[in-house]
């Protein structure tokens, strides 16, 4: 119905019915099933969309200035504007600040069962939220990626491409749900690694590095021996928790391990003894700050923990040890279970690898006596390694702190 929209006029609308302005082109009235009257504008594009946008309900808004609102947007519209499409991207330029845009990649992750969210969130509260995170997506430019990429850089010689990684991925995500959105993330930010790294420590770099763990706080020390002995991947260990633990079995679940499938360690004596004794997660470090016994939060800060014992096993060699990861130890690992005469499948097996998707789907056996074998092999051999004299070479004196 075409009629002058006036306080009077919109007062007789039945339910359901809809007025249409005489004077200002696309200004109209309705009444909602809920019997309130609803004001709005509505118009075409330059692009051809139609939009309408709310002017609000009688009695929050007079007839007279929803009025004035539908002249204002009219005029902007005969200017060819798009005054809903600004209203939009107005709105989303205060609600997408790459937090929200982060926390939205997360949830997509985690409805996926993507095993990897523990490491992603952790990854981007560390390197990128300081950094970027309060920032509206659509103002962050290629010099601020590239800024917190060599800033990462100045402390982690792998990190800024994990980082990248991670960003690009969020950013792609986001740029397939919001139109006004564009990634400023280009491929030849970071320098991809070609060559896969093939550290493997030598025994005496072994049997330094267990004497400088004795001289680390136990927690910590138990961990990278474990790490070892396991030879499992850092977060695995990390967040062995004690209902994962049954007799003398860890059972790491899915979503923690890389290939997605619940890996069964066995727990040897060797292994078995290093575990402190708490209940929760086994390398739970207790922290006054945040109110935390042992046991309540698992194992983190792995840059300063890794930080301390080079310091440390500088001052028993005299000398730096060449560079080298926590993930070298897995490496190291295999290598010895293949020297020791392990054979290849049980030692893939130990790694908690796949054997490929037909060997997978019909061959459910865990392999617990054949992997129990190899990981005692293993921690006889680290036993012999480290209990042997130490070469005759001139050594800082060490500093033993109590309690660190």
């Amino acid at each position: 119905m075409r009629k002058e929209i006036t306080e009077l006029a919109v007062k007789k609308l039945a339910a359901g019915e809809r007025m249409t302005d005489t004077h200002i082109k696309g200004f109209i009235a309705r009444r909602l099933p809920s019997d309130e009257i609803s004001f709005g504008y509505v118009y075409t594009s330059k692009a051809g969309a139609r939009r309408y946008i709310s002017l609000g309900l009688h009695g929050n808004v007079t007839v007279a200035r929803a009025r004035e609102l539908a002249a204002e947007y009219s005029g902007e519209v005969a200017g060819r504007a798009d005054p809903a499409a600004d209203m939009k991207l107005a709105k989303a330029r205060s609600d997408n600040h790459v937090n929200y845009v982060l926390d939205e990649y997360l949830k997509n992750r985690e409805r996926k069962g993507a095993r990897s969210v523990v490491a992603i969130r952790g990854n981007l509260a560390k390197h990128v939220r300081p950094f970027l995170g309060k920032k509206c997506v659509y103002d962050v430019t290629r010099g601020d990626v590239m800024r917190l990429i060599d800033r990462v850089g100045e402390h982690h010689r792998r990190m800024p491409g994990i980082v990248h990684a991670y960003l690009r991925a969020a950013f792609n995500f986001w740029m397939l749900r919001d139109d006004h959105f564009k990634s400023p993330i280009i491929k030849g930010m970071v320098e991809e690694e070609t060559k896969p790294r093939t550290r493997v420590l030598t025994p005496g770099e072994i049997r330094d590095i267990w004497r400088a763990l004795e001289t680390m706080p136990a927690v910590y020390a138990a961990y990278v021996k474990v790490l070892f002995l396991t030879a499992c991947r850092r977060n695995e260990v990390a967040g062995m928790h004690t209902n994962e633990i049954l007799g003398n079995r860890w059972t790491i679940p899915a979503e923690r391990v890389k290939i997605g499938v619940a890996h069964v360690v066995p727990l040897i004596p060797a292994i078995k003894k290093l575990l402190p004794k708490v209940e929760g997660f086994v390398f739970g470090c207790a922290s006054h700050r945040h109110h935390l016994h042992a046991g309540e939060a698992p194992i983190k800060g792995f840059g300063k923990i890794k930080d301390e014992l080079d310091k440390r096993i500088a001052e028993i060699r005299g000398r730096p040890l060449a560079p080298w990861t926590f993930h070298d130890l897995r490496r190291t690992a295999r290598t010895m279970l293949a020297e020791l005469g392990v054979d290849s499948e049980i030692a893939e097996r130990v790694l908690g690898h796949t054997r490929g998707k037909i060997e997978d789907t019909y061959n459910h056996h865990k392999y617990l006596a054949e992997k129990s074998a190899a990981l005692e092999k293993l921690a006889a051999h680290v036993e012999r390694i480290t209990k042997a004299p130490a070469a005759t070479t001139p050594r800082a004196r060490l500093r033993v702190v109590a309690g660190r």
